[in-house]
């Protein structure tokens, strides 16, 4: 008989996770609380570095789970501990009695009409990078000739008033992305960062930055922004320190781009407090250790993948799902043995 793992969360990492599970020979059961598998990849149009397709690469993660027991817009309405085991009551209905449970629930985003001083929400020019994304995937900008479009980097993130000081990870490489796309959609607009320190980090994120300094003329302005007014002809003022000259700067803009950064997923959390799983201060998942076993909870059988534990890139989703698909594996056959 082959054993059940319940795999909560249909995005990215528990695809990745639920394929590699499959090919293991376990009976997967995935659920998704969206209508429809991918999570935040769903919703995306190019991915940075490379600009390569979201599109395509949900595709690529979908077509590896065919065989898979998947269900949307399915959520935990209740999950138990057994003695070696977890009985899960589905919303859909059904029952699951797991050997091995995956949480692989990922991030939200950040709300950006909390940080009120930048106007989302309020101002119709001040969109997230999340709107942008969307506009870029259904191809319908949101404006016609453009002078000036601003992008403000850490909303939400390294951030004690807004309770998350972590960095989002992603954030800076979304904004640099996206500002070379707005430059190929509008060649003639100016287009402005405001960063607090460009954490361009991963294989070819410093070309993307470099590319977008030298082939697209982005300007990168080292300082928060401190206020955001709306003009009497529509547009915006926004003011804001440069702390690298050390001198307050004025600019008018079109449009202005707020990169709201991850926090930890409600859906994640409420299944969480079923069964006591503790967090960080971050509010993100504790692990049993983050150096050796960040795919472990601190519960027999009980695994993480993905942002559930902390901010994550695709590639670092991505290997860990392969990671505790191998862990839950080690996990199951440990336990036969002991039978």
């Amino acid at each position: 008989m082959k054993n059940n793992i319940l795999v909560i969360g249909g995005g990215p990492a528990g695809l990745e996770a639920s394929a590699n599970l499959k090919r293991m020979g376990y009976n997967v059961i995935l659920i998704e609380k969206e209508s429809k598998l991918g999570g935040h990849l769903a919703k995306w149009d190019r991915l940075f570095p490379d600009g390569v397709s979201a599109r395509k690469t949900l595709e690529a993660l979908t077509d590896e789970i065919r065989g898979v027991n998947c269900f949307t817009e399915t959520q935990v309405q209740s999950l138990n501990i057994l003695d070696k085991s977890y009985n899960a009551i589905l919303s859909n209905g059904i029952t699951v009695l797991a050997d091995a449970v995956l949480l692989s629930s990922g991030f939200d985003l950040f709300k950006a009409e909390k940080k009120e001083e930048y106007g989302y929400g309020i101002y119709e020019g001040v969109i997230t990078n999340a709107d942008l994304e969307k506009a870029f995937r259904e191809k319908k900008m949101p404006l016609n000739e453009p002078r000036a479009i601003g992008f403000v980097h850490c909303v939400g993130s390294r951030d004690e008033k807004a309770g998350n000081p972590a960095c989002s990870k992603v954030c800076c490489a979304t904004a640099v992305k996206q500002a070379c796309e707005i430059k190929e959609v509008y060649p003639n607009a100016d287009v402005y960062c405001f960063y607090m320190d460009l954490r361009m980090f991963g294989r070819h994120y410093e070309d993307l930055y470099l590319k977008a300094q030298k082939e697209f003329g982005i300007r990168f302005i080292r300082g928060r922004v401190s206020e955001v007014a709306e003009m009497a002809d529509g547009r915006l003022q926004v003011k804001a320190e440069d702390t690298l000259s050390s001198k307050p700067i004025r600019v008018t803009l079109d449009m202005l781009v707020l990169m709201a950064g991850m926090r930890p997923s409600e859906a994640g959390r409420s299944v969480g407090r079923q069964i006591n799983l503790t967090t960080e201060d971050d509010g993100f998942f504790s692990s049993e250790d983050n150096l050796l076993a960040i795919q472990k909870s601190k519960l027999p059988g009980f695994f993480y993948a993905g942002a559930c534990t902390g901010p994550k890139t695709l590639p670092d989703t991505l290997h860990e799902a392969r990671s505790a698909a191998l862990e839950i594996d080690r996990y199951i056959k440990e336990n036969t043995r002991e039978k």
